[in-house]
């Protein structure tokens, strides 16, 4: 079962760095995966992005980033990535392994 308070703790530090405003749930996502501590996987993202650690937190550096990257945001405009396709590209840009997007991968079509 594991720690059931590490998923807790892992989205109160997400939510503080603003969740998908910023890139909480991108560093939250690192932290599971990787089992990094905060401070690394804070790290981590910022080289994966192209960022300072401070602009994590930043709504609207983030919002460009990660429309720029097609990651995902709040409010999806019209060709931008939004739910499975977003997590594709997360998956590539942070170099990590996201079970869904893993599951979609090895289904084949029936024609």
């Amino acid at each position: 079962m594991g720690d059931p308070f590490a998923m807790a703790i892992t989205h109160a530090h997400a939510s503080g760095m603003g969740g998908m405003r910023g890139a909480g749930d991108l560093v939250a996502r690192v932290q599971m995966v990787r089992g990094m501590r905060i401070e690394e996987a804070k790290a981590y993202v910022a080289e994966k992005l192209g960022v300072a650690i401070s602009d994590l937190t930043d709504p609207v550096i983030m919002g460009e980033v990660r429309q720029d990257l097609n990651l995902g945001i709040m409010s999806p405009l019209p060709g931008c990535a939004k739910g499975i396709e977003a997590k594709f590209n997360i998956a590539q840009v942070l170099g990590i392994n996201i079970n869904c997007v893993n599951s979609f991968e090895g289904r084949t079509t029936i024609s």
